[in-house]
């Protein structure tokens, strides 16, 4: 199972949903073998680490992404992963209109994972302040738990006991 998580640059809000996602499966999945990458609709910081607030509110809750890399949506991602996940609404019309009709079943909203925040977007916390990664967080933490019961599911039939 490959997951892709997706933001307009790949510096800010998919990089946190990754590094969030990825140390949430190694304290309760690994043995799911479920692989996480992000990228962004827009090339604008391909090859840019994650914007300096993202890494340190990540490192604030324990999740180091320094060593991620912004790269843009290519082609190949569509057939490539299994669910690939837009942050807000643009990037989900952006999404849909790059991939072949075949691999729409893939593309979805992040926060439609999250029980009280279904067809919602994760906010670009951008050009906000320092509040504005952490209310990120908050959302992407909802969310990837929602994720990760429902793969749980899928993959062994079992619901997340959690």
């Amino acid at each position: 199972m490959k997951i892709l998580f997706v933001c307009m640059g790949n510096i800010c809000r998919s990089p946190l949903a990754e590094g969030h996602f990825r140390q949430l499966l190694t304290e309760r999945a690994g043995h799911l073998g479920i692989s996480v990458d992000s990228a962004g609709t827009y090339g604008y910081h391909v090859g840019s680490p994650p914007d300096v607030r993202a890494q340190e509110a990540a490192r604030r809750r324990g999740i180091d992404i320094s060593m991620l890399a912004a790269r843009s949506v290519i082609e190949s991602d569509f057939a490539h992963f299994d669910y690939i996940l837009a942050m807000d609404q643009d990037n989900l019309t952006d999404l849909l209109e790059q991939a072949d009709p075949v691999y729409h079943d893939r593309i979805r909203l992040f926060l439609d994972y999250s029980p009280d925040h279904a067809g919602t977007d994760v906010p670009d916390p951008y050009y906000g302040g320092k509040t504005g990664f952490e209310r990120v967080l908050d959302l992407i933490e909802i969310a990837a738990a929602g994720l990760l019961a429902e793969l749980e599911q899928a993959m062994t039939g079992k619901p997340d006991p959690r």
